[in-house]
């Protein structure tokens, strides 16, 4: 891709003060999230932008803030969900749930369900007191979200027989029993755990297909869903401010949703096969992104900076590991992992400096790794960072305040 925007992109952009100057010097700079948030919104604001605010076509909302501070942003009501359901009604292997009017139900963060129940307080100029009702969670007609807990790991009983409760409804609303599951990765490992501990599998009905998004997906934690769900389970990739740019097949090969959608790709610092995501997007009219720097990092297949070639989605750029043997993706340490044993679960790396570093683990089964275990993942991350690790394990890592874990603590 060309780093510079076409003539009709810059004519959707033209009024947008934040982009004058790069129109007038005929060059656009990488977009950084700071450079968004400098006066905002006056330097977004446009006519256009003003009256649809007013009739409320747009609306101002906050990112995820999982790797960075959280960054508001402009845009049309509905705008990720609408992406989404464009995905799920156009994959090959999905969509025959949506064209089953299947309901769509959402196990993920605790901000995302507190989100629906805020609009829906908006809505209906009412307040919430405690737990949300199930109506309280409910985006749409078709989708509703069950968690009302931070941490997964710590959800007690009553938590897993409610979220079944929800479930059950969606699925008695289909004539064949069938529904949709969207979640975190994390949050559905430690739902099935939770599920199993507490003896209630016989409520917990299969789903016709699963969607993960949200955030990176281990390969232990993708092996263990795949082990215990038989329908479609696809990923897609992408963000609060851009929408989705990727998805899978049930195989995890992704393919480009590119609508409206450019991409570039930087050499990450001193990586030779690490790459920043730029992205210039006008599929968001009202808050056009151009040449903006994601936070996502790739690989490509040839090491080659062509977005053609990406292969994988290998982490954020606040969560790279800056080694002595060079630049570590959370993908490429996610390799180390899930090469030595497959119940690791969830797992930090803290470093305490650049030779020495600490791993705390948790395991799917709750028990330690062997001693031959340990010593080949001692190993393994000896020969790709140079760093002896002391290797801990867990009964419990806590989440992130953003209802995410990060591979990589910056405390």
């Amino acid at each position: 891709m060309k780093s510079q925007p076409t003539a009709d992109v810059i004519e959707q952009i033209k009024d947008i003060p934040i982009y004058r100057q790069s129109i007038a010097d005929n060059f656009f700079p990488i977009l950084e999230k700071p450079a968004i948030a400098l006066d905002f919104p006056n330097n977004w604001m446009t006519p256009r932008l003003a009256a649809a605010l007013e009739a409320g076509e747009a609306e101002f909302v906050l990112s995820t803030g999982t790797h960075h501070a959280r960054m508001q942003i402009i845009r049309p009501p509905y705008f990720l969900l609408n992406s989404y359901y464009q995905l799920w009604s156009d994959h090959p292997d999905i969509r025959f749930t949506w064209q089953q009017q299947c309901q769509r139900v959402s196990l993920t963060t605790v901000l995302a369900t507190e989100h629906v129940a805020r609009v829906n307080v908006r809505k209906y100029d009412t307040h919430i007191a405690g737990i949300a009702s199930s109506a309280m969670r409910r985006l749409d007609a078709r989708t509703s979200y069950l968690n009302q807990k931070l941490d997964p790991a710590l959800w007690e009983r009553a938590d897993i027989e409610c979220m079944l409760d929800d479930i059950e409804a969606a699925r008695r609303s289909h004539p064949h029993g069938f529904y949709h599951l969207d979640c975190s990765s994390f949050h559905l490992a430690h739902f099935v755990l939770k599920v199993s501990e507490y003896g209630l599998k016989e409520r917990f009905p299969q789903p016709a297909s699963i969607v993960h998004a949200y955030e990176y997906t281990p390969a232990n934690v993708r092996r263990f869903l795949l082990e215990n769900f038989s329908c479609p389970l696809v990923d897609l990739f992408g963000s609060t401010e851009l929408g989705y740019l990727y998805y899978s097949d049930r195989h995890g090969r992704y393919s480009p949703y590119l609508d409206k959608m450019r991409l570039e790709l930087v050499p990450f610092a001193t990586s030779d096969s690490i790459f920043s995501l730029i992205v210039s997007s006008v599929r968001n009219p009202y808050m056009p992104l151009i040449r903006y720097r994601s936070g996502d990092c790739v690989q490509t297949a040839d090491g080659s900076a062509n977005p053609a070639q990406i292969f994988r989605f290998c982490g954020r750029e606040k969560e790279m590991l800056c080694a002595s043997h060079g630049m570590v993706s959370q993908a490429d340490f996610d390799d180390l992992i899930c090469a030595a044993s497959p119940t690791i679960f969830v797992y930090q790396l803290r470093t305490v400096e650049q030779s020495q570093a600490c791993l705390h683990y948790t395991t799917f089964h709750g028990a330690p790794l062997l001693p031959r275990e340990v010593a080949d993942l001692q190993a393994r991350i000896r020969e790709a960072t140079g760093m002896d690790c002391t290797i801990s394990h867990r009964a419990h890592i806590a989440i992130g305040k953003s209802g995410k874990y990060a591979w990589l603590p910056r405390d």
